[in-house]
């Protein structure tokens, strides 16, 4: 699994299958090379499906148990069922504007796409449930994170305290530049004391600012009541490793796309 990136708390626990892709690993050419997941990027239909094919086989899954999201950065938060299964892949997709996913049911590969926003996996030993959620900083200003943990405590009595949580690698805030407008949403959402460690002024931009989206994430979940000690955060910086992943910062819309997966066994 050198191509794939996992966490350390989740990879050894039987129950469940996880990952985050690489840009390493698979057929897609030029812009996409290699291991490109996004249909809609103008990547070759077979190429991408290769790539997922090469990725399930890996975790042990079938494309046909797969369920895309369909983001659109926002804060809703859907449960999945036997229904969904190969939705978004192998047929149509009923799901629309979701940005969070969630399921106890065994065998559906939850799938989130991504190229610099924050992946959220969340896992509940105690009730046998998963949820994985996109998080930008749209998505984290409307704290999807804190939101999709809610609606597992409402349909899983999921606790906060027994949940672990991977925040997976994303744009840190070494390559985060955003404007004052961006920084105002996050004062009006964050409280001082978080707003201290997420938010910081530019290196070279007076009017600009430094955001940290996984640390912003991490503060609310220890906010919510989960341990710190269960929350995982990738170092990794999706902008600053260009040999490892797509991002948008750095290359704009001419890229490919990595994807979270999440399934219970």
């Amino acid at each position: 699994m050198d191509n794939l990136f996992q966490f350390d708390r989740l990879k050894n626990i039987k129950e469940i299958t996880h990952c985050y892709t690489t840009r390493l690993g698979g057929v897609s050419k030029d812009a996409f090379a290699s291991l490109n997941m996004g249909f809609n990027r103008g990547d070759a239909y077979e190429n991408v499906i290769e790539n997922y094919q090469r990725v399930t086989t890996t975790l042990g899954l079938s494309i046909e148990q797969l369920v895309l999201s369909d983001q659109v950065h926002k804060d809703a938060v859907m449960e999945i069922n036997e229904e969904h299964l190969g939705m978004g892949i192998c047929r149509e997709s009923t799901i629309k504007n979701i940005d969070g996913m969630m399921t106890n049911k065994p065998g559906i590969g939850l799938t989130t796409f991504y190229a610099d926003c924050v992946p959220l996996f969340f896992y509940d030993p105690i009730h046998k449930a998963i949820a994985l959620s996109h998080s930008g900083w749209r998505g984290t200003v409307k704290k999807i994170g804190l939101k999709t943990l809610e609606a597992m405590q409402r349909k899983y009595k999921t606790q906060a305290k027994d949940v672990l949580i991977g925040i997976g690698p994303a744009i840190g805030k070494c390559c985060y530049q955003v404007s004052d407008d961006v920084k105002k949403e996050f004062d009006l959402s964050f409280n001082d004391d978080i707003i201290g460690k997420i938010v910081f002024p530019s290196h070279d931009d007076s009017k600009k600012y430094m955001l940290d989206l996984k640390m912003a994430n991490q503060c609310m979940f220890e906010q919510a009541g989960v341990k710190s000690s269960n929350i995982e955060v990738s170092s990794l910086c999706t902008s600053c490793h260009e040999d490892l992943f797509y991002s948008h910062r750095r290359m704009g819309t001419s890229r490919g796309s990595q994807v979270a997966i999440f399934a219970l066994r």
